[in-house]
């Protein structure tokens, strides 16, 4: 079924430091081999200096974490990832080192991501915005990668993140930052959601569509919940997938998501979710609240509510990018 775009006068263009991000480091020379092992995304395929989306999955193919990993070198690998996550997924990641020649660690103190949206690509980092997304420029200390647009019907919003040392000095410095409001509807809208402690070991990966954004290959080696990620996309019709939607209330990352056929029973799960705080006269005033959500396929076609079975009426948007079964 096809959606409408989104309809809002969104053009942010600037820089910020995105307060849910954090960033875990991975040393030593088994660094790569390791992370090869736990990850939907073929790690030692990956090119030194590039970056990709990656999930962390339990043995039942349930995603526990998200990252963009960056690849430095087969020795040194950082994910940057929701910090609420970060200390259970070092624990679990360091259980499973074993004899490996890697250490992981919490290097959110030691190392800072910014996101950059809009015209701020351009100003701050020439060339990053012909980029395809998971592409890196390196400047000195600083890796931009490019990720994936926030479309609407009128605008293209471009969106990067840049990992450096704490303290690095920026062009940008001094600038008043964008609000946080402004990237995670940026997210929202490029229609890529990430783990956070609340939908730890809910969703199998393709339930989120990061078969569709790079964020799993299926042609690598072992990862925990393998089987159950390769049954999901190669036996049968995919039952649920991941939208953007809006709705005239804000929503909240956990909520259940009902439709007017089963309100017995929820039929999806708010993944992802941002306001946006436009001006009186604006029509999208009525639709405040944004998000992804996670759902059964088969819902998609009816009316569907937020938080209960009477609760606010969502109204779902088209992706930002095909999915692979219409590639």
């Amino acid at each position: 079924m096809h959606f409408p775009s989104p309809i809002l006068n969104f053009s942010p263009s600037g820089v910020l430091t995105p307060e849910h991000l954090g960033v875990i480091l991975l040393e030593g020379p088994d660094t790569a081999s390791f992370l090869q092992g736990q990850l939907t995304q073929d790690v030692m395929l990956l090119p030194d200096g590039q970056a990709r989306l990656a999930a962390y999955c339990s043995a039942k193919g349930r995603m526990l974490a998200s990252f963009v990993v960056l690849k430095i070198s087969a020795s040194q690998i950082f994910l940057i990832v929701q910090k609420d996550i970060i200390e259970s997924t070092v624990k679990r990641l360091s259980m499973f080192v074993m004899r490996a020649k890697v250490k992981v660690s919490d290097a959110s103190l030691q190392y800072e991501v910014n996101g950059l949206l809009g015209n701020a690509l351009t100003h701050y980092a020439t060339g990053l915005h012909a980029l395809n997304p998971w592409q890196v420029l390196t400047q000195e200390d600083r890796h931009f990668i490019q990720l994936y647009a926030a479309k609407t019907q009128a605008t293209t919003v471009q969106r990067a993140l840049c990992l450096s040392p704490t303290n690095t000095p920026h062009p940008w410095t001094g600038n008043t930052p964008l609000p946080q409001s402004d990237w995670l509807l940026a997210e929202v809208l490029a229609g890529i959601g990430a783990i956070q402690s609340i939908t730890s070991d809910v969703f199998v990966p393709q339930m989120l569509n990061y078969e569709s954004v790079d964020g799993v290959s299926f042609k690598k080696g072992c990862y925990p919940g393998q089987e159950v990620v390769a049954r999901s996309q190669f036996r049968g019709t995919l039952k649920r997938r991941a939208y953007v939607f809006s709705v005239r209330h804000e929503a909240v990352v956990g909520q259940e998501v009902f439709s007017n056929e089963d309100p017995a029973q929820a039929c999806g799960t708010v993944v992802s979710a941002s306001k946006f705080n436009s001006s009186p006269e604006n029509v999208s005033d009525l639709e405040s609240g944004w998000g992804i959500v996670s759902m059964q396929t088969a819902a998609e076609s009816l009316t569907l509510h937020l938080g209960s079975p009477d609760g606010p009426e969502l109204k779902l948007h088209a992706l930002p990018y095909a999915l692979f079964e219409d590639i």
